[in-house]
């Protein structure tokens, strides 16, 4: 017992070293990454929501979270190296917004993890398995993209009856503007609409596409969310305004910006909700166990001044059923 007793004592003073110097280790600060498809100013707000709902879930960026931001001003040929610069920063997790930029993360990474706040549809587009049930390291929260453009065509048809046919601003550059026009047109032939696709290789033939629209019949516009939508809305906005297309568009910002008509889901509440999947990740969830959310809060919005520019009339009816009115 004499010469046990010393052992007992060392080992127990080793234990107690090891366990004050693991206390006196700086604890690793999680590092994630946000992967914009747009520019800085045209995604401030979107990334001011993120940033405030982590701040409310406790983050101080820099001393209990660093965040690295990449921008792909509007171009999505540049979205695969940007993901391939977060993943070369070793990032814990990372935030995208659109579907094309889930689907760049997903072909770059099975293993870290991505949320995505912008998906026109995650199921059908490949980048999860199921809503309920993600499967892989993708999850995050949708637009609900094919149901609301049925409903965007039904509320151009009940503010314009008489209306036949309506051009479609597919997506450019991003290999499913085809299928979403398909999608669409089934919504509109059940409204007794004709779709025509505004079809545009690129922002310097917007001009002649909707020229071409025009001569072909077009009577109303409807836009598909996209990045190269939003990159170029103030153009379409004048072009549809200049050629007097009554347009309805997929967010509350078309119709600030000078659109006509817009209906959609609030897009900063998603980026505020994906905060919470962020915290939940880097606190041990897996993406896979996380459904991906739908929107919750949805805004019709109309712009009388836009209205007055191309000299049309919003019936009383249409505009009792508006969240907000800009006059």
């Amino acid at each position: 017992m004499v010469k046990t007793f010393p052992l007992l004592l060392l080992a127990t003073v080793f234990l107690i070293t090891i366990s004050y110097a693991e206390a006196q280790q700086p604890k690793k600060i999680p590092r994630i990454g946000i992967l914009i498809s747009n520019s800085p100013s045209a995604s401030a707000d979107r990334v001011g929501a993120l940033q405030k709902g982590l701040h409310e879930l406790g983050y101080v960026e820099e001393k209990s979270i660093i965040i690295d931001y990449r921008y792909a001003e509007g171009k999505p040929d540049n979205v695969p190296a940007l993901v391939d610069e977060l993943i070369g920063l070793k990032v814990d997790l990372i935030v995208v917004d659109t579907s094309q930029a889930a689907q760049a993360a997903k072909n770059a990474t099975q293993t870290i993890p991505v949320v995505f706040t912008m998906a026109n549809d995650p199921v059908g587009d490949g980048q999860v398995v199921s809503l309920a049930r993600p499967g892989g390291n993708l999850t995050g929260f949708s637009l609900l993209t094919l149901d609301l453009n049925g409903k965007r065509l039904e509320l151009l048809k009940e503010t314009f009856p008489k209306i036949t046919r309506v051009a479609f601003l597919p997506v450019t550059g991003e290999g499913v503007g085809e299928k979403r026009f398909k999608e669409a047109e089934i919504a509109a032939k059940g409204l007794g609409l004709q779709l025509q696709p505004l079809r545009t290789k690129g922002a310097d033939d917007l001009g002649s596409g909707f020229d071409a629209a025009k001569r072909a019949g077009a009577q109303a516009l409807i836009t598909h969310p996209s990045t190269f939508v939003l990159t170029n809305r103030a153009m379409i906005i004048d072009l549809a305004v200049k050629h007097r297309l009554p347009a309805i568009y997929q967010g509350a910002q078309y119709a600030e910006a000078g659109g006509l008509m817009a209906y959609g889901p609030d897009v900063l509440d998603n980026w505020r909700r994906a905060a919470v999947y962020v915290d939940k990740i880097l606190k041990g969830s897996k993406p896979s166990d996380l459904p991906v959310q739908q929107p919750t809060k949805f805004e019709f919005v109309i712009n009388l001044k836009a209205a007055n520019r191309i000299g049309v009339t919003i019936p009383p009816n249409v505009l009792a059923r508006a969240d907000r009115v800009i006059k």
